[in-house]
C-alpha cells in the first residue's frame, strides 16, 4: 500500500511527515529548505510509492485564509503540475506549531531542540498527517 506524505509549507523551511506503508502511523520525515522542496519530493517519490500529498492550509481562527495561504495555494498548483497523477488534499493546520511545541515539551525535549524551528516544522507536518488520517476514519 502506498504512503501519504504531509507538507507543512513555509516560506523558508518545509516540514514533511509520512505514513508507514499500511497508512497506520504518521512519522516525521524531514525538514527541507523550501526552494529545494520539489527536488526532494521528486527524489522521494522515485524511492517510495506515494498515494497522495496532504498540505497544511494555514487558516485564522475565523476560518479565513492566513497570510501564508496565498503562498500555499501557489505551491499546491506547482505540486499538481509536477505530480499530475498524485492527488493533493488540503488540511487545516491551525494550532499545529503550538501543538508541536507542547508535544516536544511533554516528551522531555531539550530546550535547544525546541528552539530548532526545523524540528517544530516536521512535528507539525506529523500532526497535520495524523489529523488527516483520523478525519478519514
Amino acid at each position: 500500500m502506498p504512503r501519504l506524505l504531509a507538507i507543512d509549507y513555509g516560506a523558508k523551511r518545509t516540514g514533511l511527515a509520512v505514513t508507514d506503508p499500511l497508512q497506520i502511523i504518521a512519522t516525521a520525515l524531514e525538514t527541507v529548505r523550501t526552494h529545494d522542496l520539489i527536488d526532494f519530493l521528486k527524489s522521494y517519490k522515485e524511492k517510495e510509492d506515494v498515494e497522495g500529498f496532504i498540505v497544511g492550509m494555514p487558516r485564522k481562527l475565523d476560518n479565513t485564509d492566513s497570510e501564508n495561504a496565498a503562498r500555499v495555494r501557489v505551491f499546491v498548483k506547482q505540486l499538481e503540475k509536477v505530480f499530475p497523477g498524485t492527488p493533493v488534499h488540503l488540511h487545516d493546520e491551525r494550532f499545529t506549531s503550538s501543538m508541536a511545541l507542547q508535544s516536544m515539551i511533554a516528551s522531555g525535549s531539550k530546550k535547544s531542540d525546541r528552539r530548532d524551528k526545523g524540528n517544530i516544522d516536521k512535528i507539525s507536518a506529523t500532526i497535520i498527517l495524523q489529523s488527516y488520517m483520523e478525519s478519514r476514519r
